[in-house]
């Protein structure tokens, strides 16, 4: 198995970091890096004969949220993991927004990166422990949803939750499964889905702020 990955990150030093972390593992190529997303852009342009793009959300020129839209639209293939130092919520939701499949820190150790790769590209979503428990904070606190119809469509399954508090627990997906008695495909399900609900509410943001706005 050959897993093909790019990096967009404007900091050279942590591009080396990541870079290193890969090299532990046969099955992880590195293609290529780039400083920006439109400079990531340009070089899919060469290439997209990529499996997964490990994005950082602040850069110049072009920032990490906007470079996953645009990749998404056009290499809906490539699967994204945000790689950032930044677990703030905005940044969170306008990534899912923006269709990345994962999202974890830069911190992040080897094993945990080449875990979060695998499980990416067999459909679930890489989560920081961190970030599961901050998405579990927003979606029990959703003080940003005013109407109560919207409210519940955001609601997660009890068992959603339940996945969820476990992710935030750092736990493997495997463990995940044990503990809730669950198959492995069925946890990575249940992720996918956490996944979609935070980006409907999210679209239904967007349309609000776009008719307050008068732009539709």
């Amino acid at each position: 198995m050959n897993i093909k990955i790019a990096i967009a990150d404007d900091n050279t030093f942590l591009v080396n970091v990541v870079a290193e972390k890969l090299s532990f593992f046969d099955d992880l190529n590195l293609k290529f890096a780039a400083m920006n997303g439109s400079g990531l852009l340009e070089k899919l342009e060469a290439d997209h004969n990529v499996d997964v793009i490990l994005m950082d959300i602040e850069m110049p020129v072009m920032d990490g949220i906007e470079a996953t839209e645009k990749i998404k639209q056009k290499y809906p293939h490539i699967k994204i993991i945000m790689l950032t130092v930044f677990d703030n919520d905005e940044n969170i939701f306008n990534a899912i927004k923006a269709g990345a499949d994962g999202y974890l820190l830069k911190e992040v150790n080897a094993k945990d990166l080449h875990t979060g790769i695998l499980e990416t590209l067999n459909g679930g979503a890489a989560m920081n422990p961190s970030i599961a428990l901050k998405t579990l904070k927003l979606l029990r606190n959703p003080l940003e949803i005013e109407d109560t119809k919207e409210k519940d469509d955001v609601k997660l399954t009890t068992r959603e939750v339940e996945v969820l508090e476990q992710l935030s627990k750092g736990l493997s997906y495997n463990l995940i499964a044990d503990n809730l008695i669950l198959s492995v495909g069925t946890v990575r399900k249940h992720i996918e889905n956490i996944y979609k609900k935070l980006q409907v509410h999210n679209k239904l943001e967007a349309v609000q702020k776009a008719k307050k706005n008068n732009l539709i």
